[in-house]
């Protein structure tokens, strides 16, 4: 999962925190009760997850909090990403 937090944390910051670097942001900070993703940046990020990691979020159950922070969003991708083979 460390590749996604850090694309996660890459995302959140570009489009939300630009004065933050992707090291700063804490992956447990509650993005929502702070301000940081509102109703629309939610939609954004549920668009993003869906291109970057070829989800259809139509056929998942989307718990507004899987996107609390960037490691839930990190947990929501892994438990909804198709299952990839293990390294030999």
């Amino acid at each position: 999962m460390p590749d996604i937090l850090t694309a996660v944390r890459r995302f959140v910051v570009e489009e939300f925190l630009p004065d933050v670097t992707p090291q700063e942001l804490d992956p447990d900070l509650d993005l929502l009760d702070e301000g940081v993703i509102d109703s629309l940046g939610l939609l954004k990020v549920i668009a993003w997850i869906e291109s970057t990691y070829d989800i259809d979020t139509d056929e998942v159950d989307l718990d507004p909090d899987a996107f609390r922070s960037v490691a839930a969003i990190g947990a929501f991708v892994e438990s909804v990403s198709p299952a990839r083979p293990e390294a030999a």
